[in-house]
């Protein structure tokens, strides 16, 4: 697998600052007008004795750029915090997602108030019993697993960026058409 530098692309990145750094490298793109995603969460601070909601990333480290290589490679030079994730056994190959994939995940997780997200070593075998399609709604055509969670008695579609991240979203009941097992 070999990279076009001149065509655009998500890159999976990395953010080596702190996790309390005044600019971010989300933030830091986005003031370049740079396309980048990052996978938020809501957590209450404490902050002059005083509780204030937040939105964070789910891994600080992680970070998506939809951009060419030759306008990355300038940033990652320039920036030491700021880096390519490579492929596993290959010589410096950075991590790519699918244009496809991305944006289906991005939808996903947008369309919903509240994601929840997972490492791949999270999810077990018993969360993913059902495989479902979305029919009508926001995400209308989406198929992926049925989210089982004990106690919980919402319906949630489990969406996955292959071999990174799942988020599971929200869904009303009317709108799964179940496709089969496992």
């Amino acid at each position: 697998m070999t990279l076009n530098s001149t065509i655009k692309q998500w890159f999976v990145m990395r953010d080596l600052t702190r996790s309390n750094a005044k600019c971010p490298a989300y933030r830091m793109l986005q003031g370049l007008n740079i396309a980048c995603f990052t996978p938020m969460v809501s957590k209450i601070f404490l902050r002059q004795g005083k509780r204030e909601r937040r939105e964070v990333p789910y891994m600080h480290d992680l970070l998506f750029v939809y951009d060419t290589r030759e306008a990355i490679d300038p940033l990652v030079e320039s920036i030491p915090t700021f880096q390519y994730r490579y492929l596993r056994h290959t010589n410096r190959l950075p991590m790519t997602v699918r244009d496809e994939e991305m944006e289906c995940f991005i939808r996903a997780v947008e369309s919903s108030e509240s994601p929840r997200y997972y490492r791949l070593d999270e999810i077990t075998p018993d969360m993913l019993r059902q495989r479902i399609r979305i029919v009508g709604g926001q995400l209308d055509g989406y198929e992926g697993f049925l989210l089982t969670v004990r106690g919980s008695k919402t319906k949630r579609l489990l969406v996955q960026l292959p071999s990174l991240l799942a988020a599971s979203v929200e869904i009303q009941p009317e709108y799964i058409q179940l496709v089969g097992k496992r």
